[in-house]
């Protein structure tokens, strides 16, 4: 019924030389991750790229040696057969996704994907009574189990301590260039730029729709600028900060959050609950910007307060003014 409705096999109905040639497959499917990293890696980290080209060379005599076994027991044509054909297969993330993460993600990956193959091929060897089958998935599972043993040394290898320390504060740095700040600033932005408009059309009209559609205009206008603003202000070439749309991106989604926090409770029809939960929000908005730039920026937290927290609360009060006004 499975095959039927997904078209995928059960890896329990898989034949040994389909889990043979499933493994061959998987096998070859990682060391061309493991290369991809350490090509994304290579001009910034180039220890790291190191291992990962390590990993990938290991990963290339795991599959050959795959590889001779199935010539010797089945012959030289290989079944095709992928992970995708394989219902409940261990998957891989897209390494698009995993690499603009950063250094210590792409680390992490590296080794959640030992650790996946190592269990599957472990709980699929419980689970088989046929004798032969039962071997091949155990030695397979002491393969990949190996794997993750031999990355910890590759990585050992390559990367001592002072390396390691200084790749790591290269990636922290380049983190923060690429979110942290792009994204506060458009936090920063979208909080209290928009507090004036918004609480001054809230008293000004003591209505709660028209005050919400205010905040939701100020809040995506502010998001479109900020981003484009800040794309196009650095192509992070020389500065190093990063891609600019990544940075645009991050900003203006931001930008737009720090607006909406404030202005969604205006969908609240009662107007003084609806006002007394969007100044609690405000409040919310503004320490946790004085907590990043506290955590991140290496603010001391009693300016980051000051700057961000009595500046907002004078922002906030000057639209009320207004709107009374």
């Amino acid at each position: 019924m499975l095959t039927a409705l997904t078209g995928r096999r059960r890896f329990a109905d898989l034949s040994e030389r389909e889990v043979l040639a499933l493994a061959i497959s998987a096998e070859e499917d990682d060391a061309r991750i493991y290369r991809w990293y350490a090509e994304s890696l290579r001009g910034d980290f180039p220890d790291s790229a190191a291992a990962f080209d390590a990993m990938a060379v290991e990963e290339d005599g795991h599959r050959r040696r795959l590889i001779d076994i199935h010539a010797k027991r089945f012959g030289e044509t290989i079944p095709l057969i992928r992970r995708e054909h394989v219902a409940g297969f261990y998957a891989r993330r897209p390494v698009w996704l995993v690499e603009k993460l950063g250094l210590d993600r792409i680390r992490a990956e590296a080794a959640r994907m030992e650790r996946d193959a190592h269990d599957f091929y472990l709980r699929a060897a419980q689970s088989t009574t046929d004798a032969a089958t039962r071997k091949l998935l155990g030695d397979l599972a002491a393969a990949e189990g190996g794997h993750e043993a031999k990355w910890n040394r590759i990585e050992a290898r390559h990367l001592d301590p002072e390396t390691r320390a200084a790749e790591d504060d290269a990636a922290h740095r380049q983190f923060v260039l690429t979110y942290v700040q792009p994204g506060l600033a458009g936090l920063m932005d979208g909080s209290v730029s928009t507090l004036a408009p918004i609480f001054a059309a809230a008293f000004a009209t003591g209505d709660t729709w028209q005050t919400f559609l205010v905040g939701l205009a100020a809040s995506v206008g502010a998001g479109i600028s900020m981003g484009f603003t800040e794309a196009a202000s650095d192509d992070g070439v020389i500065s190093g900060r990063g891609s600019p749309v990544t940075r645009g991106f991050v900003t203006g989604t931001m930008t737009m959050l720090g607006g909406l926090g404030h202005a969604l409770p205006y969908l609240i029809p009662d107007f003084w609950t609806a006002t007394w939960i969007a100044i609690a929000v405000v409040f919310v908005e503004l320490w946790a910007i004085a907590w990043i730039q506290n955590r991140y920026m290496e603010t001391p937290f009693w300016r980051a307060t000051l700057q961000v927290v009595v500046g907002g609360a004078l922002v906030l009060g000057a639209g009320m003014l207004i709107g009374l006004g």
